[in-house]
């Protein structure tokens, strides 16, 4: 090679160091955060759960929840069987409370039957893990799973309102940062739609009395018990709204509220 290729090959050599050693590709921040991302998403699954509860257990529950495990690999692909399994994995850890755990069972329990009714019990066993967890990543882990499930319920049976009401619940226990008023606009179309559907009544005069709006609570309750005079929940409810409100009619209703 003569000195005008030497030269070039060099520089292209020299340019490519530059290049490479010179500018990372994602600046150390990005990858910073990229990693803890990463990390956070990774953090809680239902393998995570299962993990930290263990040590939680006594022996002979460790040895309850081993043997149904195990029942659980001999099933193989008898499908009922391992639904029946499934179903008694998920009460033990639910009666162990675990809701969080019982309702990943109860989702795979689901995923088998393709019912409606799979599909409801699973997000309304994730949605008791939402109301009793406190760590946040289990609140938030749970929240996704039930409101996938009641989208599940929804999509195979669309005229049903049970897992609407469900869904929406699950928008107002957990609110999205960019959209918190969903859950409560999603009850308010159901009433819209629904307006004397007893249990849709109830719960927005629950949010009315949470937010201590009493008079608003009142009359959701007022209409939802004129339907359903021995409804326990509009009773109950409407012993804590009679009482907010500092009227005498409280004591009727809290004679009658057996919780």
């Amino acid at each position: 090679m003569n000195k005008s290729q030497i030269a070039v090959i060099s520089g292209a050599i020299i340019l490519f160091l530059i290049l490479y050693l010179g500018f990372d590709k994602i600046p150390p921040k990005s990858k910073n955060l990229e990693k803890s991302r990463m990390m956070s998403m990774e953090s809680t699954g239902v393998s995570n759960l299962i993990r930290e509860a263990t040590p939680q257990l006594d022996n002979e529950q460790k040895s309850i929840i081993e043997a149904i495990n195990l029942d659980l690999e001999k099933a193989g692909t008898d499908t009922l069987k391992k639904m029946q399994i499934l179903k008694s994995l998920s009460g033990t850890w639910y009666d162990l409370g675990h809701p969080g755990i019982a309702g990943a069972y109860a989702e795979d329990i689901a995923v088998l039957q393709k019912t409606e009714e799979a599909w409801s019990m699973s997000g309304t066993t994730y949605a008791i893990c939402v109301k009793n967890a406190d760590d946040p990543k289990i609140k938030d882990f749970c929240s996704k799973r039930s409101i996938k499930a009641f989208e599940n319920a929804i999509s195979i049976a669309p005229d049903k309102i049970e897992p609407r009401i469900n869904l929406a619940i699950c928008y107002v226990d957990n609110p999205l940062q960019d959209n918190p008023m969903q859950g409560i606009l999603m009850l308010r179309e159901l009433n819209t739609k629904y307006p004397e559907n007893v249990p849709v009544l109830n719960q927005l005069g629950k949010l009315a009395l949470q937010t201590n709006q009493i008079d608003k609570a009142l009359e959701r309750l007022e209409a939802a018990y004129k339907l359903e005079p021995k409804n326990m929940n509009t009773i109950c409810l409407l012993a804590t709204a009679y009482k907010n409100a500092g009227s005498v009619k409280a004591k009727e209703f809290e004679n009658k509220c057996v919780n």
